[in-house]
């Protein structure tokens, strides 16, 4: 049950990532492919909202869990989902666009005017959005996509892939219904909106263009992985990450897991034995090997070796990449082998001449394993994009990192492995490719639940008891309480006269809500923004700055919300 509610809450912060940002134009095109303004229509339009994105949550949630095994065992090529759904995308701009070619895609549907405004049709352009989906990868996500790759689908990673794909469609039902309100309401819009129809079809086929050709990439490499924290949060904690290895039926007692537990809590600061590195296991494909002929850990012996496993659509891998190559080209000549291991997350990401081209674009040349079937992810019992494992000239693995930043001290242990293998080798000067994890001192993650509520400035609190606190004046990095609250374990429910007051360092201040109600901000005693919060736990954006600051942020909280967690970045 643990992974039923993980799964949706994953999604749902999945649902807000920048790798997401590219599809919020074709929701927002879906939905205003007609705008009717009689009563019956704006009732039709609501639903064909929710049936545009009930095939997407269809499509995702089937495909990520089953894709590789149907496309198998048809025998069709890996990418001919994601091809089929970019393809119908076009035809329903086309659709938009030229009114004739409009009514020919939605005649085996109804006789209306627009691809959009019939359910079935609806539903088709959301089962074509949901194959070109691609959220950010995290535990949950890849151990879905791992049993599938395995061809080990059961209900219960169906169940989670449905769950998962709902959470993720949440926030984009939200814009939408959003969108239809405010069009609603302004007759003026609605009919600007039935002019600029032929422009929307214009705009869907060129995104489903760009999503083609990746060229929506570089944008998500530049933004900064703003839910990694809350990500990590959510999923990376040890009920969960047993929970997912027992729905995987995994070894949990080996020593890499060991390594890889204190590499997530931040304790292997140095080079530990974590045991030997396994061998290259079910590769199916190589690349940038001579005559991409496979290599083996036996002929790596007196090299430091670099395992990086990755996937070439995840943008989080995307971001870390160029770091990876860097340290390739510094020190290949000094003795460093890197081999990044393309895990794939995708069916799309099966295709051997997809994954070359992406390698070429991303700049990636060192040496490709690309591991089908996830054997040798298995071998290493990894469990994320990206995930590097330092091993010295012995075979030995000895650093387990995984996810973006801390480039440096990764850089630092392999200089330390280089020189320890080679005594009186002259090393080059470290790399300088920029990182773009935030490095500016920054105000801790702040839990509020009573699990992990450290910093709290004013008081104490006991799960389920009811208390009225008077707001102080919190310290740098600590919160004061004020009115009536009710801590829960992972959150503080918010009672009468509730407020919250935090001195915080950051650029921009991020707050995990749930339940039911709205929450009023200020800055420095200035009005700020007001949230409006119902439905499931989600982040929401509280402090946007120019630059990093301190500052003081008070919440008037009306009753019936639920307050989780502060992040920073």
């Amino acid at each position: 049950m643990s992974l039923v509610v993980i799964s949706f809450v994953a999604g749902l912060v999945a649902g807000v990532s920048p790798c997401v940002l590219p599809l919020f134009p074709l929701i927002f095109v879906a939905w205003t492919a007609a705008v009717p303004e009689t009563a019956d229509a704006l009732r039709a339009r609501r639903r064909r909202a929710l049936t545009v994105v009930a095939g997407l949550v269809v499509s995702f949630g089937l495909f990520t869990a089953a894709g590789s095994v149907i496309v198998s065992a048809l025998h069709l090529p890996q990418a001919l989902l994601r091809d089929l759904g970019i393809f119908c995308l076009i035809v329903f701009g086309l659709g938009l666009a030229v009114p004739r070619i409009g009514e020919l895609v939605t005649a085996p549907f109804q006789r209306f005017h627009g691809p959009s405004q019939t359910p079935r049709s609806a539903f088709l352009l959301g089962v074509s959005l949901g194959l070109v989906f691609v959220p950010c990868a995290g535990p949950v996500l890849a151990a879905i996509t791992i049993l599938g790759a395995r061809h080990q689908v059961s209900l219960s990673s169906l169940a989670l892939s449905f769950l998962f794909a709902a959470g993720s469609a949440t926030p984009m039902l939200i814009i939408a219904l959003a969108g239809d309100r405010m069009v609603e309401r302004n007759r003026r819009l609605s009919r600007l909106a039935q002019r600029w129809r032929p422009a929307s079809g214009v705009i869907l086929v060129v995104m489903a263009l760009a999503i083609a050709f990746n060229l929506t990439a570089p944008l998500q490499r530049a933004l900064p992985g703003y839910t990694q924290s809350l990500q990590n949060w959510i999923e990376g904690n040890p009920a969960t990450t047993n929970a997912l290895r027992a729905l995987q039926h995994q070894n949990t007692t080996g020593n890499l897991v060991t390594c890889e537990n204190e590499a997530a809590n931040g304790l292997t600061f140095g080079l530990a034995p974590c045991g030997a590195a396994p061998n290259f296991t079910g590769i199916t494909a190589w690349l940038n090997t001579p005559g991409n002929r496979p290599l083996t850990m036996a002929h790596e012996r007196g090299h430091v070796v670099l395992i990086d496993f990755w996937t070439y659509s995840c943008i989080n891998c995307q971001r870390s990449l160029p770091h990876v190559e860097a340290w390739y080209q510094r020190y290949h000549r000094d003795g460093l082998d890197v081999i990044g291991i393309e895990a794939p997350e995708f069916t799309f990401e099966h295709v051997v001449s997809n994954i070359a081209a992406a390698a070429k674009t991303l700049g990636v040349h060192y040496p490709i394993a690309i591991d089908d079937n996830l054997a040798t992810w298995n071998a290493y019992e990894n469990q994320y994009w990206p995930a590097g494992y330092l091993i010295d000239a012995t075979g030995t693995v000895r650093h387990v990192d995984y996810g973006e930043g801390a480039y440096g001290h990764s850089e630092s242990l392999i200089r330390q492995l280089l020189l320890k293998a080679h005594p009186g080798l002259t090393l080059p000067p470290p790399t300088s490719v920029p990182d773009l994890t935030p490095t500016s001192s920054l105000s801790p993650e702040t839990y509020l639940g009573t699990e992990r509520a450290q910093y709290l400035n004013n008081g104490s609190m006991t799960t389920g008891v009811t208390h009225t606190y008077r707001m102080g004046s919190p310290q740098t990095g600590s919160y004061d309480l004020g009115g009536t609250w009710t801590p829960q374990a992972q959150y503080i429910h918010a009672g009468a006269n509730a407020a919250l007051s935090l001195f915080f360092q950051a650029q921009h201040v991020y707050i995990v809500l749930g339940g039911t109600g709205t929450v009023r901000t200020s800055l420095d005693g200035r009005p700020g923004v007001t949230i409006h919060v119902h439905g499931y736990p989600t982040l929401y954006t509280l402090v946007s700055l120019p630059k990093n600051q301190l500052g003081l942020l008070t919440l008037s909280v009306s009753p019936g919300v639920d307050a989780y967690d502060f992040t920073f970045g």
